[in-house]
Formats: C-alpha cells, structure tokens, sequence
C-alpha cells in the first residue's frame, strides 16, 4: 500500500501548487497512456460459499449426497475459503481466507474536455493474483475444494468528470470487461475420480472513480476505484466410479455415473484501490 499512500501525498501537494506552476494549458484533452496498480480485494464469503450437488445428473442442483446409512454425507459443513486437510473448522480443522494481492495494468485512452466537463474513453489490460476458494468436507473425512484466479483481465470503459481548474480531474467511469478466469479442483478423496474442464474467457463489468492530477503539460497521476464482476456458473466437477459410493449409489437416489458439483456462489467480484500515472501527448 507505499505506492498508493505515496501517490495520495503527491496528490495533495500537485493541487497546492499554484495554476502557473502547474502549466495550465488545455486541461485534459487528448491521448495518453499510463499505468496502474494497485491492490485487489474480495468481498468476505463468511458461511454464505458453498458446494452444491446433482446426484441424478438432471442439471438441478441442492441435492443432499447421503452415505450408505442415509446421513448427509457432507455434515461437517463448508467455508468460504480453501481447506487445507481433510478435517471442517468445526471439527479441528482449518480453512484459509481467500487470497487478497496486488493487480498491474497498462492502459491507453483518450479524453475531450469542453469547459469544465471531461469526457472519454480508457483501454486497459493487465492481471491480478487474487484467488477465491470453498471447500466441502464430508465425515469420510476428505475435502473438497474449488479455486478459481484469474490469468488476465481486459476492460474498456467510458469516463466522465468534472474538472474545477483545468488541472485536477474527479470522475466515474464504467464499461464491459474481459477475462480469463481460471478453475481448479482438487480432493484429499483417493477412492473416487473427477472430472472437469478449467480455463474460459468470460464477459463482466468495471465501474468506479476516481481523481487525477496534472503535473505539467504532459504527466499525471492519480488514485482509482474499480469494482469487477464476472458471471462464473459453468465449471461443473464430476465426481464418478467406483460404484456403491456415496457419490455413484443408484440405490440411494443417485445415478450410478456419479455426482456433479458446482459453486454455490455464480459471481466472481472483487474491489480494486489503485495508483495510476498516464503520459499526455
């Protein structure tokens, strides 16, 4: 957080210059390109994530998977997070938050202002190394968790603000995004196998605001605020073979070709506090 609390100090001290020393000159207009940084952070899952189950593979999920006597084969619960054994918090285990981390973007983008009013258009792309987990445990015990991070992230955004000196830009902004969101499963269960695909590309949003500074005719620097989100629905895990397991008994209300999993939680969100620095043309 040094890089955005230093950029906040020279925030203050570029708009306690005078106009004249800040080379006031047609204010914002034009093309530039810049980058930003910062640090990503996801909202608190708490006891809301969970794993869901299709035990007859009819495409809808909230099934119970019982064991062989007819319990619920996952009693021990679930966490927002990733376990790390096979055992559920509540029953001496434990399960780490999910992974908050810094993000780095390039972007180049163009801005009109008319007056007072700013108005234009910024292009972006970059990666962050947030992951966001939630795990399942059942009284076998075994674990089984869901990750998912992403690889790269692309937006387009419109921008507006508001300018009161020419120097010294505060906006919102808000436009489509594009990443590459990335999937993972992984079991402490030996006995049975799963399947499911990984990696896809997925439309969302960004929206936020922020305020940028002028340091001359051609730099500038600022802090931003971007929330994302993407719709995640789609990584389905199989869980199959052997037969008579909890996850494979037909006999129990299930199919004999396995159980399918799914996240409980269909969106992947996260909050972006970001420095950024753009070179004026």
């Amino acid at each position: 957080m040094k890089v955005i609390g230093l950029t906040a100090a020279a925030l203050f001290a570029a708009y306690a210059l005078p106009a004249t020393a800040q080379e006031s000159d047609g204010g914002f207009s034009g093309v530039y390109v810049g980058a930003a940084g910062g640090y990503d952070v996801q909202p608190n899952d708490g006891g809301r994530s969970r794993v869901l189950f299709d035990r007859n593979l009819d495409g809808q999920y909230g099934d119970v998977v019982r064991t062989g006597s007819g319990a619920d084969a996952f009693g021990p619960g679930f966490c927002g997070g990733q376990a790390s054994n096979q055992l559920s918090p509540a029953n001496g285990g434990r399960c780490t938050n999910d992974k908050d981390d810094w993000a780095y973007y390039g972007r180049v983008g163009f801005d009109a202002q008319r007056g007072r009013i700013v108005v234009g258009v910024v292009g972006e792309f970059g990666t962050t190394n947030i992951t966001d987990g939630v795990s399942a445990f059942s009284s076998t015990p075994a674990s089984y968790v869901f990750n998912r991070g992403i690889d790269w992230e692309a937006g387009v955004r419109a921008r507006a603000g508001y300018t009161p000196n020419d120097t010294t830009l505060f906006y919102g902004t808000f436009g489509p995004g594009y990443a590459r969101i990335d999937r993972a499963f992984g079991s402490t269960n030996m006995t049975n196998t799963f399947e499911g695909s990984g990696k896809r590309n997925q439309f969302g949003f960004q929206g936020g605001g922020g305020v940028e500074q002028r340091l001359g005719r051609h730099f500038s620097i600022g802090l931003e605020y971007i929330y994302h989100q993407y719709r995640d629905d789609d990584y389905v895990v199989r869980a199959a073979g052997p037969a008579g397991t909890p996850f494979t008994n037909a006999n129990n209300g299930g199919s004999a070709s396995g159980t399918d999993f799914i996240r409980s939680d269909d969106k992947f969100r996260w909050h972006s506090l970001r420095a950024t620095a753009a070179f004026r043309f």
